[in-house]
């Protein structure tokens, strides 16, 4: 369960963020829609903790982040959400089945004797079984955003979050990965929070949260 109220925060000398309420049951699949600059992404990292209101409200599965030193806000990050981003944000040193091991290093939710396994099996699930040890610059864009989704459903947190996860994909492509981002999240049981600006895409999740009116003239 997710639930964010009365959440400010000031982005700008005349600028701010404002979220009266936002609230999601658990294993929802929700597009946070709306404009460029609208607050949808500033929603999305409130929510993962990456950005902290100056006031309000944010629970995520039962505990209140904004309440949370650092630390234990990246032991709870590493815990309970995955992250899947719009540049991908894989390592490019490592194979794509080094770069979904390295991402469990962060939960302690799987344990170390499976890492290879799970790794492996979750990108053969993506269609990358004959890709596990090329590095993302052997891979196609669709690929390498395959292994993100794979690395982001790895450590069986209930919460995956995209940023734009289709944005840097052609529309055939985007169309491909959105189906098995859907797929993954119903065969996990986890709650999707997707940012996207295209319309098209968040028709496609059973929710839409408008979030045009997020980010305002601060009033005086």
């Amino acid at each position: 369960m997710i639930r964010v109220e009365d959440c400010y925060l000031k982005l700008g000398p005349k600028t701010v963020f404002y979220c009266k309420n936002f609230f999601a049951e658990p294993k929802s699949k929700i597009a946070l829609w709306g404009p460029s600059g609208c607050g949808k992404s500033t929603l999305l990292n409130i929510i993962s903790g990456l950005l902290r209101p100056d006031r309000g409200t944010v629970v995520v599965n039962g505990i209140d982040i904004t309440k949370l030193s650092e630390s234990q806000l990246d032991h709870f990050r590493g815990e309970n959400i995955g992250f899947i981003f719009q540049t991908f944000n894989l390592l490019t040193p490592f194979t794509a089945i080094q770069n979904v091991i390295i991402g469990m290093r962060f939960s302690s939710t799987v344990p170390y004797s499976i890492w290879n396994k799970t790794a492996k099996s979750l990108l053969e699930r993506v269609g990358l079984g004959n890709r596990l040890h090329n590095k993302p610059s052997q891979l196609s864009v669709g690929e390498q955003q395959r292994v993100a989704i794979a690395r982001a459903v790895a450590n069986r947190q209930k919460i995956i979050v995209a940023d734009e996860p289709t944005g840097s994909l052609d529309p055939k492509t985007a169309g491909k990965v959105l189906d098995l981002l859907i797929e993954l999240s119903n065969e996990h049981n986890v709650t999707l929070l997707l940012v996207t600006h295209d319309k098209t895409i968040a028709d496609r999740l059973p929710i839409l949260y408008d979030c045009s009116n997020l980010v305002r003239e601060e009033d005086k």
